[in-house]
């Protein structure tokens, strides 16, 4: 019997976000923890959500983590002969995923990676500037309104098996780009520095993880 994977164990979707992860997390120990429930032996329970935590909180261990558990699932008969189309077939989901996901998400992602040095340069001239802070503020609601439709996106059709690598590495481009998204937001409620200097960051992240998806694709011909 296959084990339970970590996201089975904190109860929540592959493509759950990391803030959804630690809100599962939190949910969990909480539910288990022996304050709460006394009567319950929960030691090897919290143990198991602590394992999951450590390896699905931090992004990079996520990543080799979902590149693993996608080889365990195709080695399991089952799912190998569920999911394992052939030939044409398999070429007909190829095409269908990338003109139907890929380029879609890759239109919005563009749209949001490729603005962000220019509105940090306009409001670096006076970032308590109401007009400036106004300008930007429009142009984070626009880019959580992008953002939301490269998720839904991402969301309509399967991953085929022969783009794993990509599928993953644009998965968790987008995380990253929600993350940068709140990072952003915050600092304009407080004007502190760390929410943009970090904001940044994680756009550099999710460039970095779009650049190895489109990569990974063109090296399958797409």
């Amino acid at each position: 019997m296959t084990p339970p994977s970590y996201y089975d164990t904190l109860q929540i979707t592959a493509k759950a976000s990391q803030t959804e992860v630690k809100q599962a997390y939190r949910r969990l120990v909480k539910r288990f923890h022996p304050d709460q429930n006394p009567e319950l032996d929960s030691h090897d329970q919290v143990a198991q959500i602590n394992q999951a935590y450590e390896v699905l909180s931090d992004p990079e261990t996520r990543r080799r983590y979902d590149r693993e558990l996608v080889v365990t699932q195709q080695r399991s008969p089952r799912v190998a002969q569920r999911q394992r189309p052939r030939g044409q077939d398999l070429d007909q989901q190829l095409t269908r995923w990338h003109n139907g996901v890929f380029l879609p998400v890759s239109r919005l992602l563009d749209e949001i990676l490729g603005s962000l040095d220019g509105q940090i340069d306009e409001l670096a001239a006076d970032p308590f500037d109401d007009q400036l802070m106004g300008k930007f503020q429009d142009y984070i609601h626009h880019c959580q309104q992008a953002y939301a439709n490269a998720q839904n996106l991402f969301r309509t059709l399967p991953n085929p098996p022969n783009i794993a690598g990509a599928a993953a590495c644009l998965y968790h481009c987008l995380n990253q780009l929600g993350d940068g998204l709140e990072e952003l937001e915050s600092f304009t409620l407080n004007y502190d520095d760390r929410h943009l200097h970090t904001g940044h960051e994680l756009f550099r992240i999710a460039a970095g993880l779009y650049a190895e998806a489109a990569e990974a694709l063109a090296c399958l011909g797409r």
